[in-house]
C-alpha cells in the first residue's frame, strides 16, 4: 500500500501549497473539506461534490457510531463504499460533539459517557473506542480523541483540559497502532493561551503524528482572537506535516488562516447556508429570499461555473427557495461549495506564483466594496 506523505511545493510568506499523498488519492493544499456528517454532504451527490474540486470529505464519528453504527458500515464495505466516495475521507474523533452535549455527558480520565441525542441510549467514547470506530469506518485520516472546551474560559480550566487531551492523544496513538497508508493527526489545544499551545505542541511532537490540527478555535472567540492565536499556534507545529484548522469557516476566515500557515480546513457553513438561502459570491454575500431578487435575470455569480450560475437566474432561485422546493437546497449548496473550492484553487495558484499577499488584499477589498445583504 502507498504511504501517507505531505510534499510542500511552495511557500509565500507563511502561506503554503503542496500535496498530501494517500493511497486513495492526492489532496491539494490549501484544501477545504466539505462536511458529510451522516455519510452525505447534504443536498449533494458525491460526484457533484467531486465536480466542485473537492479532493477529500469529512465524516463524523459521533453521528455515524450512533446511526447506522460503525459496525454496520464496516460490514457493508466501509464508509467509502457505503457513501459512494472513492477519495480520501477524514473523520473527526467525536470529541467536539460529545462535549457539546452538556448535561447529557459525564467526563472522566477514562473517557466520556453520554446519552444519544437520537434515542437517549447510553454510550461511552474513549480514545480507544474512537480509534476503533474510525478504523471500522475505514477513515484515511483519523483524528485523536480530545476535549474541546468552550471559549472564553479561565486559564486553569483550559490547562487541565489541554493536559487531559494530551494524555488522550498518547492513548489514541497507541490504540491506532501501525497502519501503513493511514494517518493519525494530533490535535493542539490550549485555548487562546500561547504557553499552553506551546506545551500542547511539544507533547504532540514527542508522541509523533502524520499531521497536526489546531483545535479549540471557532468556538465563540471571534475572528480577531482566532487570528491572534493562529499567529503563533500554527508555527508551533512541524513545518513538514499538514496543519489542519478544525471547523473553519467563513471565506475570509479561511484566507486569513492560510496566510498564517494552515493547510486544511472544514466547515458546515457552505452547505448549511445554501439550505437557508445565504449565497457566497465574489462580490459579497446575498440572501436569495430577499424581494430584490424576484425579477433579477442575472446569475448569482457571473464568474462561477456551477449549474446554479450557468443555467438559472437569481429570479428563479428566489422562486424555488420561497416555494421551499428541494431544488433550491441542491443548487445553492452546489454554488457555495463551488465558491469555496474556487477560493482554494485561487490561493494555491497565488502561492505558487509568489503573489499571495496581493491576491489576499484584492480578495478582502472586493468583499468590503461588495454587496452584503442582511439575512
Amino acid at each position: 500500500m502507498k504511504s501517507f506523505s505531505f510534499d510542500l511545493a511552495a511557500s509565500d510568506g507563511r502561506a503554503r501549497t503542496g500535496v498530501i499523498q494517500t493511497p486513495r488519492g492526492s489532496i491539494r493544499t490549501p484544501a477545504f473539506m466539505p462536511v458529510g456528517t451522516a455519510a452525505t454532504v447534504k443536498a449533494m451527490f458525491p460526484e457533484s461534490v467531486r465536480q466542485t474540486g473537492a479532493d477529500i470529505l469529512l465524516g463524523n464519528t459521533y453521528h455515524l457510531m450512533l446511526r447506522p453504527t460503525a459496525e454496520r458500515i464496516y460490514n457493508l464495505g466501509g464508509l467509502h463504499e457505503f457513501m459512494n466516495w472513492s477519495g480520501p475521507i477524514l473523520t473527526d474523533s467525536g470529541g467536539f460533539q460529545v462535549m457539546s452535549l452538556s448535561g447529557l455527558r459525564k467526563l472522566t480520565e477514562h473517557g466520556v459517557t453520554f446519552k444519544s441525542h437520537i434515542d437517549g441510549s447510553k454510550h461511552e467514547l474513549t480514545p480507544e473506542r474512537s480509534m476503533e470506530v474510525q478504523r471500522l469506518l475505514g477513515s484515511d485520516i483519523v483524528m485523536c480523541f480530545d476535549e474541546c472546551p468552550a471559549l472564553p474560559s479561565d486559564y486553569d480550566k483550559i490547562a487541565k483540559s489541554m493536559e487531559l487531551s494530551m494524555r488522550w492523544a498518547e492513548r489514541s496513538r497507541t490504540a491506532f497502532g501501525d497502519r501503513p497508508g493511514y494517518a493519525l493527526f494530533g490535535i493542539q489545544q490550549g485555548g487562546l493561551e500561547k504557553d499552553l499551545r506551546r506545551q500542547s505542541a511539544e507533547v504532540l511532537c514527542q508522541i509523533g503524528f502524520e499531521g497536526y490540527a489546531v483545535g479549540g478555535l471557532a468556538v465563540g472567540e471571534g475572528q480577531e482572537a482566532m487570528f491572534g492565536c493562529l499567529d503563533y499556534a500554527a508555527e508551533q507545529l512541524p513545518k513538514d506535516k499538514p496543519r489542519y484548522l478544525m471547523g473553519v469557516g467563513k471565506p475570509d476566515d479561511m484566507v486569513g488562516a492560510v496566510a498564517r500557515g494552515i493547510d486544511m480546513m472544514d466547515c458546515v457553513l457552505p452547505s448549511r447556508s445554501g439550505r437557508t438561502g445565504q449565497v457566497f459570491t465574489r462580490s459579497g454575500v446575498l440572501n436569495i429570499k430577499n424581494a430584490r431578487h424576484a425579477d433579477d435575470p442575472r446569475p448569482l455569480d457571473e464568474n462561477c461555473s456551477c449549474p446554479a450560475c450557468n443555467s438559472y437566474s437569481r429570479a428563479y432561485l428566489h422562486h424555488v427557495f420561497r416555494s421551499q422546493e428541494i431544488l433550491s437546497s441542491m443548487l445553492l449548496t452546489w454554488h457555495n461549495l463551488q465558491y469555496y473550492q474556487d477560493i482554494m484553487t485561487s490561493m494555491r495558484e497565488a502561492i505558487m506564483k509568489g503573489v499571495f499577499e496581493a491576491w489576499q488584499s484584492e480578495f478582502y477589498t472586493s468583499r468590503i466594496q461588495g454587496d452584503i445583504e442582511p439575512l
